[in-house]
Order: C-alpha cells, then structure tokens, then sequence
C-alpha cells in the first residue's frame, strides 16, 4: 500500500460514543476531497419511555449516505443488535457490501427470511485471522472472547498506520462456546506497531477481571441441580454459551430444556447450523412444558430486561398462555440489568414474588458474567498492543473520561475524548479533532423512520404529558351555533381537584367565548377556533395545573 502527501487517515464515530449502544463508526483515508471508506457496525439503541411509540433508536447516517459511492463496505465485528440491528432498516441507503463471520451473517439472514419486506442484503462470511482487502484498507478479523459466538477485533492497516478496533471483548479462559481471545495475535499487531486503539469502555469504572463463562456455569449446574421444581432460566437471547451451559445442566440433572421466545429459538437454530451446540439434544418448544413434570424440566426465556411483550412479563403476571409457575419453582435471571430497564425488570420481580417464586438474581451468586473487559482486561490489551494514540469508545461520558486517565497511565502518548459526529484525524501529524460531519438520531415509529426533531415526535410527548381535548363547532352565517359543541377528551382527568366535572369545566370556556365575541369575529371559523382553544388552554390550566393540547374544528352552515 502506497500513500501520497495528501492522504490522511480519520475516524469518525456516527453512533456509540458517549453512549452503550447504536455502534456505528466510519473509517476514511485518502485526500479530504476523496477519501475512501469502510463502515463498521450498524446497530441500534432501544427506546424508553420517554419516546412513546418508538421501538428503536439508529445512528442518523446522512453522511454515510453523502460518501456511498466512496463506501467501500460495512464490515461486522458481531452479532448484538447494538451492532447489527439497523442494517434492516437502514443498509437500502447505503447499498455497500456486508462482511461478517459466519454466524453474525447467518443470523441475519434469519431475521430477513422472517420478517416480511427485509431487504436482501450482499453477505459476505469472514473467516477468524482472515484478512479483507478493501482499497487502502486491510482489515484483519481478530477472535475475541464475548457474549456471543464468533465475536472480533479489526486491526484496519492502512499506509499511515494501523488502527485496533476492538469492538466488544473480554479475556475467558473457558467461554464455553466460541473463542478465547488471540492474545498471540494481538501481541504480533502490537510488534508491528500501532498508531491508535479505540477500545471498549463499558466495564472501565469495575476493577479486577471479568469472571468466566466457565465459572458461570458451575453454578448455574448447582441451581438447576438442586431445584425440587421446576427451573426457569431468563437470559439475553444472543448468549450461545448461556444456552448451552443450561442444557448441559438440565441434560445432568435428567431435565429436559424448552426454549420460550422467538428470538432466543432464532438464535438457537443459527447456532446449531454453525456447530455452537454440537452434541447437545434438540431443545423443546412451549408445547412440550405441559406434558413435562415440574421436576424434570428447564425453561429457557427471553425477557430478561423486562422487555413488555417476551415471555417473562407474561410469565410474572401469570398471562403466558403455556408457561405457568407455582410456588415451589425456582427463577434465575443470568442477566444483568442495562442501565435504564431496572424498573421493568423490579416489575417482573414483583409479579414472580406475589406468585410465591423463588428468584435468584446476580445479587445471590455467580449467575451471570459480563462480556466486556474490567480494567485488568484492558490493561493487558494495552499491553500487547501498545498504541501511540487512545480513543476510549463504547461507552457514556464518564466511562469514557474514566477510561482517558487511565489510557494515560498505561502509556499512551495522546488520548482524545470525541463523540459522534467528530472527524479525528488519526494520521499524519498531530492527532486532534479537524471537522464536524452530520449526525444524529433516527427513530423506528411503525413501519417508518422518522428524524429525531420530528413534529410527531414532539406532539406525541406532549399528548402523554397533558392529554389532548377536541371540539367540533358547527356556526350558522350569522354567528350563531347552529347545535351544541361535540367535545372529546382523552388523557384528561375526569374531576377538577374541587370535585367539579372537568367537561363543565370545557364547556363553560367554549360558552363564555362566543358569548363575548362581536358577531361580525363569529362569522369567522379561524377566529372562533383560535379564541376557543386559547380559552380551554386557560381553563385547564388554572384548574388541573396543565395545558392540554386542543384542537377545534369550527364549519360554518
């Protein structure tokens, strides 16, 4: 590879920096009026509840769409929806090649055959240590240990430098299913020489090492082992070397293992084409928990972050049609919770406690293990590869300034703290941030994406915040009403705090307006609309405290 004077080398995050999840990030070389680019990762955040109606949150990739025809690929570190999931929805705007190991590809391809108008994206499978040519990017596939199968780091060569993009990664000496992480291998890049390390962040504030999947495990042998009822296990769907220790588990404690839940059973199946449960009897679906007795079976469930509509939620308020629990039974949640579903997860704990359930969570023993690094972990990996430059990424402001200071002290000559939509240049000369390029988040409302400024978006808070009042007005030609106002409210207490009707309360307002209203201004829809809602507004808001949105609809006679 060969380099002119011109060329320089940049990153520029488009989504995951200052925050765990919607991982996007752009790689550039060549001269600022035509840089080449590779893509890696596409994937999504979820919404909370503080954006009613909306499913998922993506990176706005506007610029991605502005430099396609420079796009040179979108390449795949693994399988997590913080990592994949927008490349259904948004790869039609980019319409580069995908490269990916062969079970991130594979479950793709899943999820399109499954979901109806998913488009055909071009998969290309990767091999582990394989090497992809893509014009002055060589981008080296490395294995590392994570929460799901066939995870890598990307060692992106180029004639100014390598970078090590870790993606998602942990050190395990047993993971159970897949690889441990090629500790020789990233010791060799390091040999080489590398400019930067943009590492993941996420355990940076948690100190020591990261258990095993192989101590996991053993304890999870022992809760099934023991149980005298039946066991349910609720995990993270993606988590192969999860399903695989449960039924092992249950397979030693002559139980028989049944997957609930769709997306886990999606997962199951792609993992056993790609050889992850090798050796391992067929799992059972829902229809088979009936005729099992309690002490010979072992649920598998999705739900563990409290997602309303998997199988836990209707579990813990006893409404799933073919798994019930009865006292005696015991529930494991080999999970942790992701920041901001703690209160939907409390609220499946509560519905199992009032059914009389024994929970056993991360508080009550080894039952869960982190697939990101603790700062031992990444201290060695600074060790091995040992980068001139630091960006702490994957992770919120203060795992990121965290992770800075501590970059520092394991070396690094330069640290820069960015977040998305900066353009840093890596190489030549001194690293630093030199531009800002468009970016921004999308929304999945329905079926359609929709900006993160939108209007709908913006008017439905307000209607969950203060309810919404609609009134239709018929007038006649001389400024009478031609009938009585037809009112309709939704979201709005039926009571003022006084104990009176809150629809007197509406229609006093709409009364007195036209009441002091010149005739000639009744004539007027427009004007009779405009005083009306003002009014009602008022109303409301010397009564309940709150302005509701109010629409009115005047038609003149």
């Amino acid at each position: 590879m060969t380099n002119n004077k011109n060329d320089e080398f940049v990153f520029l995050p488009l989504g995951g920096l200052g925050e765990i999840g919607m991982n996007a990030a752009l790689y550039g070389f060549g001269p600022k009026a035509k840089r080449k680019w590779i893509l890696v990762d596409l994937g999504v955040a979820f919404a909370g509840p503080d954006l009613p109606g909306i499913e998922l949150i993506l990176p706005d990739i506007a610029f991605a769409q502005s430099i396609r025809k420079d796009l040179l690929g979108l390449v795949i570190t693994h399988a997590h929806e913080d990592h994949i999931g927008a490349i259904a929805h948004l790869w039609p705007r980019l319409g580069c090649p995908v490269y990916a190991t062969r079970f991130a590809a594979s479950l793709l391809e899943a999820r399109r055959l499954s979901e109806p108008g998913a488009p055909d994206v071009p998969l290309h499978i990767v091999g582990a240590g394989a090497t992809l040519e893509l014009g002055p990017f060589s981008v080296e596939f490395v294995p590392v240990s994570h929460s799901i199968p066939e995870s890598c780091s990307l060692a992106i060569r180029t004639p100014l430098g390598t970078v090590v993009h870790t993606g998602d990664w942990k050190i395990d000496p047993g993971p159970v299913v897949g690889w441990q992480t090629d500790e020789a291998r990233f010791k060799a890049i390091g040999d080489e020489g590398v400019l930067a390390l943009i590492c993941d962040s996420t355990n940076i504030l948690r100190e020591g090492s990261s258990p095993s999947e192989s101590e996991v495990a053993v304890k999870l042998r022992e809760l099934i082992a023991t149980a005298t009822g039946r066991v349910l296990v609720t995990t993270f769907a993606s988590n192969v070397a999860r399903l695989r220790t449960v039924a092992e588990a249950a397979a030693a404690a002559g139980r028989s293992c049944v997957l609930v839940g769709r997306s886990m059973e999606r997962v199951a199946e792609v993992a056993r084409e790609c050889g992850h449960l090798d050796g391992l009897p067929p799992f059972l679906g829902p229809d088979a928990y009936a005729r099992l007795p309690r002490d010979r079976i072992v649920v598998l469930a999705t739900g563990s972050q409290g997602e309303s509509r998997a199988a836990m939620a209707r579990i813990a308020e006893d409404g799933h049609p073919g798994v019930k629990l009865a006292p005696g039974d015991r529930v494991i949640f080999s999970s942790r919770p992701i920041p901001g579903n703690e209160k939907s997860i409390n609220q499946i704990l509560n519905g199992l406690a009032r059914q009389g359930i024994e929970v056993i969570t991360d508080r009550d023993g080894l039952v869960h293990a982190s697939g990101h690094p603790r700062r031992d972990e990444v201290r060695r990996m600074y060790e091995w590869v040992r980068p001139k430059l630091a960006i702490p990424a994957h992770g919120e402001a203060v795992h990121i300034a965290e992770h800075a200071k501590f970059a520092l002290e394991q070396g690094a000559q330069t640290v820069i703290k960015t977040t998305n939509g900066d353009v840093v240049l890596l190489a030549p000369g001194n690293p630093g941030l030199i531009d800002e390029a468009p970016h921004g988040r999308l929304y999945t409302d329905g079926n359609i994406i929709v900006s993160s400024d939108d209007e709908a978006i913006r008017q439905r808070t307000r209607l969950a915040f203060a309810g919404v009042i609609s009134v239709g007005i018929a007038m006649t030609s001389k400024g009478e009403l031609a009938g009585d106002p037809d009112v309709v409210m939704e979201g709005i207490p039926a009571r003022t705090g006084a104990g009176k009707p809150m629809d007197q309360i509406v229609d006093r307002a709409i009364f007195e307006t036209l009441d002091t209203m010149p005739k000639p201004r009744r004539r007027d829809a427009d004007a009779v609309s405009e005083s009306i809602e003002k009014a009602i507004r008022s109303a409301m808001r010397n009564v309940w405290g709150k302005r509701p949105v109010v629409h009115v609809l005047v038609m003149m006679v």
